[in-house]
């Protein structure tokens, strides 16, 4: 299998693509061959329970989806649903499994009304969580106790430039001295916000970022469902009846003209949480032609 840090193409200016996958709300095998639509993504990254709702394990799934298709995959994990054992636990087995690629975040928070029915456990934050893979890494466990083997996890974090950008930019330098070694940053609709993002890191780290940063680039859908501030002039011309992947592809052309080579594909997202993955792959096959 192979890790995401070495994918990253920047200076041979070729793209690499992660792409968004929804696990189901089923343990049916037959979703996995939905991942065949996305054979010309580097690598399919399988999200972690979206929307709170009960779906497959995500670290099963991306096992499951590199087993039968033969694909690089990322596994999303989030800190809120498990203790410091039972994620270590999992991390153990899906190393036997042959997964290497992981994304931690912290998981979308409960409602109250969720509340009622499930706790929030939080037993690390994903700064922590970060921390503790890269320990596992040189063998010891949370406890402090040697591992009998390490474990090899490419660990990476994630990023959303849209809470503000002091914000984003101290964390993300917390994240990568915890040990993250890549981020994949949520949809964005003009590069400059990555120029922005990169200067803004580089006053507060005193340094350039020196992980890959995959941006996030939405295929939209009239009625689908974004989870960003859309700008006006993109709204007016999906009004206007403008293709979502025509759309993505120009925005995917501002991307190269600014340098960005590493990209995280998120295919339109439908209301009750279906995916259009037949518009991811005619992006992919076109921004690959």
């Amino acid at each position: 299998m192979t890790k995401i840090t070495q994918r990253c193409y920047e200076a041979t200016g070729r793209t690499a693509f992660i792409c968004d996958f929804s696990p189901p709300r089923s343990g049916d095998p037959r979703v996995v061959q939905q991942a065949l639509q996305l054979k010309d993504a580097d690598f399919i990254s399988v999200a972690y329970n979206p929307g709170r709702s009960v779906r497959a394990s995500s670290a099963m799934l991306a096992a499951a989806i590199r087993q039968q298709t033969g694909q690089d995959v990322v596994f999303t994990l989030a800190t809120r649903d498990m203790n410091k054992l039972a994620l270590q636990s999992l991390l153990l087995g899906v190393q036997l499994l042959g997964l290497e690629n992981l994304v931690v975040v912290q998981g979308d928070p409960f409602t109250p009304r969720d509340l009622e029915q499930v706790k929030h456990v939080g037993d690390f934050t994903p700064t922590q969580l970060l921390a503790a893979v890269a320990a596992m890494n040189l063998g010891e466990d949370y406890r402090g106790n040697k591992l009998a083997a390490p474990t090899d996890f490419c660990i990476g974090a994630s990023l959303d430039l849209s809470r503000g950008l002091e914000q984003e930019v101290r964390l993300a330098h917390r994240k990568v001295r915890a040990g993250a070694q890549f981020f994949l940053a949520q949809p964005i609709f003009d590069s400059a916000e990555a120029a922005r993002f990169q200067g803004a890191y580089a006053a507060v780290a005193g340094s350039l970022l020196a992980v890959p940063v995959f941006y996030g680039l939405q295929i939209l859908e009239p009625d689908g469902v974004i989870f960003s501030s859309l700008p006006e002039a993109v709204r007016r011309e999906m009004a206007a009846g403008r293709s979502g992947v025509e759309l993505a592809l120009e925005l995917y052309r501002g991307f190269q003209e600014a340098g960005l080579r590493n990209v995280y594909l998120v295919p339109p997202i439908r209301r009750g949480g279906t995916r259009n993955y037949a518009a991811a792959r005619e992006f992919l096959e076109r921004a690959r032609g």
